[in-house]
């Protein structure tokens, strides 16, 4: 019988692929994409203040990008906002090489930074509005953009007595009005692009079990690399990029009993979550959260054509 609860220190000794492992270096693209010029404030003819600053762009230089910070936006929230990794990442993909930049026919002109979410010391949610320009057309591309990053979920297998069952939160989803039924899931809280710790990290936090690392498989790494190995549940007006990853394991009945209906969650943060085990040959039915759907669309494919590594 595999067991699924596993002491912490592994978790810590193990060392992840290098894939996983992200080598962006924030300061350096800060460097490539921002010229060495300070902060400006102009004068409107209004006479309220407004914080802007410029960056040249390589796909695009004679071109520089004007950011504005819309009124009521302090001056350390803009600094910060355009300092940030979010920010960063995304003019990153604007260049990479399926980037919209990348061919020329589009040129970005404008952004106006709209407000900023503060984690502790980092920002958690960017909102910005930015005008690029199809070149064929002269017209503007919808540019309204939530920046929150890259994620993790995990799809939890746990068989017992010759059941399957999938392992969920539900909380409370203020932006739905409802309690939603899903994955374990959550941010990634740094650049360094740790989605399997995370991973790990999120199902200790919101399940209350550590997970063998080991048997972790990551589900979007049988995407194909123009994907990126992640998955956007909402690309119209979200950055999030989403690693999904699958656990299996056996365990005895009494597991399932003692997860069904536990309260976990940091509650010092607001999380006020309960676990909710369900048959998985029932879970496409039961919930509306795309991750949940996703995972289990790429794991069922990814069984049929053979790529799951046989459990031990």
């Amino acid at each position: 019988m595999t067991h699924f609860l596993q002491s912490p220190l592994l978790i810590s000794a193990l060392t992840f692929p290098k894939r996983l492992v992200g080598s962006f270096s924030p300061t350096l693209l800060l460097h490539r994409h921002t010229r060495t010029k300070p902060f400006c404030s102009d004068m409107s003819a209004t006479s309220s203040t407004s914080l802007t600053h410029c960056i040249s762009l390589p796909t695009q230089l004679g071109q520089p990008v004007q950011i504005v910070a819309a009124p009521g936006l302090s001056d350390s929230e803009f600094r910060s906002a355009i300092e940030s990794s979010l920010f960063r990442q995304w003019l990153k993909n604007l260049e990479s090489e399926s980037g919209i930049l990348a061919n020329g026919d589009m040129t970005l002109t404008h952004v106006l930074i709209q407000g900023v979410d503060m984690f502790g010391k980092r920002i958690g949610f960017l909102k910005f509005e930015a005008d690029i320009i199809d070149k064929g057309t002269g017209k503007k591309v919808p540019g309204i953009v939530f920046a929150r990053g890259p994620a993790v979920a995990v799809l939890i297998l746990l068989e017992s007595e010759g059941t399957t069952y999938a392992v969920l939160t539900e909380q409370v989803r203020v932006p739905t009005g409802r309690l939603v039924l899903e994955l374990p899931a959550g941010m990634l809280d740094d650049d360094k692009g740790d989605f399997v710790g995370t991973a790990v990290r999120e199902v200790e936090e919101e399940i209350g079990i550590h997970l063998n690392l080991e048997e972790m498989v990551d589900l979007t790494a049988f995407l194909e690399p123009s994907t990126g190995f992640k998955v956007f549940p909402s690309p119209g007006g979200c950055d999030e990029e989403i690693g999904l990853f699958l656990y299996r394991g056996h365990v005895d009945k009494n597991i399932i009993t003692q997860l069904q209906g536990k309260e976990t969650g940091l509650h010092e943060r607001g999380e006020l979550i309960k676990v909710r085990v369900v048959p998985f040959e029932k879970l496409w039915r039961m919930t509306p959260d795309a991750k949940t759907l996703m995972a289990v669309a790429i794991y069922e494919m990814a069984k049929k054509e053979g790529l799951l590594p046989q459990k031990s």
